[in-house]
């Protein structure tokens, strides 16, 4: 079963985002360059801030973690999910993005650890 973990939200400046949540909410942040950090909002859920240089930002995209990802990946073309961003790595894990059948653009990841 794959576990909701993040909310990823552009933003114009990803680490006074993060600063603001940190000052409102007192959540601690973890950041990965200058353009992404994690908001850790309890409980293994983070809202993730990534820095965008579009005028409109996209919609929020929710990511789920998972044990396999070429299971995941597998599952989601069999349902009919067409894969928008092929599985890549990065600090942390791996993932990929699709849009399920309704539109709605999704994220999958693993843990390196896993």
């Amino acid at each position: 079963m794959a576990k909701f973990t993040t909310v990823e939200l552009y933003s114009s400046d990803a680490a006074a985002s993060a600063a603001f949540m940190a000052e409102v909410f007192q959540y601690e942040n973890t950041f990965y360059g200058d353009s992404y950090v994690d908001v850790h909002a309890g409980d293994g859920f983070t809202i993730a801030f990534e820095t965008t240089s579009t005028e409109a930002a996209p919609p929020p995209l929710a990511i789920f973690q998972v044990t396999d990802l070429d299971d995941a990946l597998s599952s989601v073309i069999a349902a009919g999910g067409i894969v928008t961003v092929e599985p890549f790595d990065f600090p942390g894990g791996r993932r990929f993005q699709f849009r399920e059948p309704g539109g709605n653009e999704l994220s999958v990841w693993v843990s390196v650890e896993a």
